[in-house]
């Protein structure tokens, strides 16, 4: 099967071993992203002499990204529970 094929496919068609696979990576995705994104604000924070610059707002555009992944990993969570695996 296909990464492709698993993007369409609804989470309650996944396979067990397909939702555990999918479960970490995006729990790895996500803790990344909350890390480069706190990395990105206090960098900005001690580095900006100058003032708002263009990075000033990186850490805020990223937030929407950050939580549609976090929905994502609960409704894989929640699949997971309700199988019992």
């Amino acid at each position: 099967m296909k990464n492709s094929d698993l993007k369409n496919k609804p989470i309650t068609e996944y396979t067990n071993e397909e939702l555990i696979s999918n479960e970490k990576k995006v729990k790895t995705m996500t803790i990344m992203l909350a890390v480069a994104m706190v990395l990105m604000f206090f960098t900005n924070i001690f580095t900006s002499t100058k003032g708002f610059n263009a990075f000033s707002i990186m850490p805020m555009a990223f937030i929407p990204i950050l939580v549609v992944n976090i929905n994502n990993l609960n409704k894989l969570k929640k699949e997971i529970k309700d199988r019992n695996i």
